[in-house]
């Protein structure tokens, strides 16, 4: 009996995890790794939140670092995360001004992922709301300037319980999320909502901001499933 409902029980997640999957990435057409002779090189753009700020052991388990070890050899994923950074350039700490942001345009990334806007919910950021939307669009024109075939991917930011630091929830969803939406229908660029996938798991942020490695863990699949259109199934459930 047991030994039935073990494969029916993995058959169940494998499908929940495809609906979620498609859910989650409006837009989204699987990544077929046989176009790329070499190595898929990933460019994963942020905040702290990307970089891993409050996660032990952030070098393999920010979420980046997770993506990498589901995506396996073929692919090459880095970690172009900046705490405190913003997307808009007139913020208290613009994205574009920093060095990590030179590198991932180094880099020339065939797949890039953009996950900001956190911080720029801030009062002081978010003043400059009405630059948001071409600040995006700006980047991801450099981006693509740099690497004319690079997917693009815009997370929509995951959600605050209730924030600290002056980042705002109520922002971060009603206002800059709807942004971001319509930079990627704008863009050609593909979603993925990171939003939806953390809502109701305040457990998974314990500052209220930052997802612990757990929470990194369901970004991180997320992404795969945007990327690959897998479900990432592991021995945990996921």
């Amino acid at each position: 009996m047991f030994k039935i409902l073990r494969p029916l029980k993995f058959l169940y997640l494998y499908l929940l995890f495809m609906v979620v999957a498609v859910s989650c990435s409006v837009g989204a057409t699987p990544i077929n790794t046989d176009d790329y002779k070499g190595t898929i090189r990933v460019a994963c753009v942020g905040d702290s939140i990307t970089y891993g700020d409050h996660i032990q052991d952030r070098e393999h388990k920010s979420y980046p670092a997770q993506l990498g070890q589901m995506l396996g050899d073929k692919w090459a994923v880095k970690n172009f995360g900046v705490n405190g950074a913003t997307l808009l350039s007139k913020g208290n700490a613009p994205y574009n001004k920093v060095t990590a942001y030179q590198q991932a345009l180094d880099f020339k990334p065939d797949v890039l992922i953009i996950m900001l806007g956190t911080n720029d919910s801030k009062p002081e950021n978010w003043q400059h709301r009405d630059d948001f939307t071409s600040d995006y669009k700006q980047m991801i024109a450099t981006f693509r300037k740099v690497s004319p075939d690079v997917k693009v991917y815009t997370c929509l930011p995951v959600p605050a319980f209730p924030g600290q630091w002056g980042i705002n929830d109520t922002i971060i969803k009603n206002e800059v999320i709807p942004l971001v939406q319509q930079v990627a229908k704008d863009t050609n660029a593909t979603v993925i909502d990171l939003y939806s996938a953390l809502s109701g798991k305040k457990e998974l942020f314990p500052d209220t901001v930052h997802p612990n490695a757990e929470g990194a863990r369901l970004i991180a699949i997320r992404v795969y499933q945007a990327l690959t259109g897998k479900a990432a199934l592991t021995e945990a459930g996921y």
